[in-house]
């Protein structure tokens, strides 16, 4: 499915999100706080659109993503990065090997959520960090309902004038929409080990940006 959307994915989610989406990176990358000399796996990288901006900060990125497509085309934008095609609940990294961890709006195309943030910890070191960005539930009862009728019949009117796979899209509403808030994925973080889980909304609490430490 992604393989199919892959190469105007980019551009497609600006237009789905009005631009707002390059906010929600901005908030991400902040929050990773990527430095010089630091080791940091971006999961779900996609083309690879935080993966840039933290290697452009200094660090060693690793995009990891199971879509081919996706991968391909991030290599073609960005052949210095070491994209690598992987699934989230079997990375292939040794025990503690990054200083951080990074998965933006694909946590909620894993099959199994509570072993991809298990598989996480594992690779992370003492005293690392994950952050999540991912979609989540507005916080405000107005903004939630009009929130819901925008996924509803607005975005999959919009996919089907810019995607070149509309069909795909209805998959996101439905991800979307089962999606748990933001308390639940934080037990989640908890039941996987990591420590102190917290999570600032944006947006209103359409996106929630999910933080821990190991």
């Amino acid at each position: 499915m992604f393989d199919d959307v892959a190469a105007r994915y980019d551009l497609v989610n600006d237009v789905l999100t009005f631009g707002i989406d390059r906010l929600w990176r901005t908030e991400t990358i902040a929050a990773v706080g990527p430095q010089p000399g630091q080791l940091i796996l971006d999961l779900a990288a996609g083309t690879g659109a935080l993966s840039g901006p933290f290697h452009d900060a200094g660090a060693t990125v690793i995009p990891v993503d199971l879509s081919a497509g996706m991968l391909a085309v991030g290599k073609q934008r960005q052949p210095a990065l070491p994209f690598i095609n992987a699934d989230a609940l079997a990375l292939p990294f040794a025990d503690e090997s990054f200083d951080a961890v990074t998965i933006s709006f694909g946590l909620r195309n894993v099959v199994n959520v509570s072993a991809a943030l298990t598989e996480l910890f594992r690779v992370t070191r003492s005293g690392g960090r994950v952050v999540i960005c991912e979609f989540s539930t507005p916080t405000w009862g107005p903004v939630r309902h009009a929130y819901q009728n925008y996924l509803l019949r607005t975005l999959p009117r919009l996919a089907r004038l810019t995607s070149s796979n509309p069909d795909a899209y209805d998959y996101l509403v439905e991800s979307i929409l089962s999606w748990p808030d933001q308390q639940s994925l934080a037990e989640q973080l908890a039941g996987a080990g990591w420590q102190r889980p917290g999570w600032k909304n944006l947006t209103g609490g359409v996106v929630a940006l999910h933080r821990a430490h190991r």
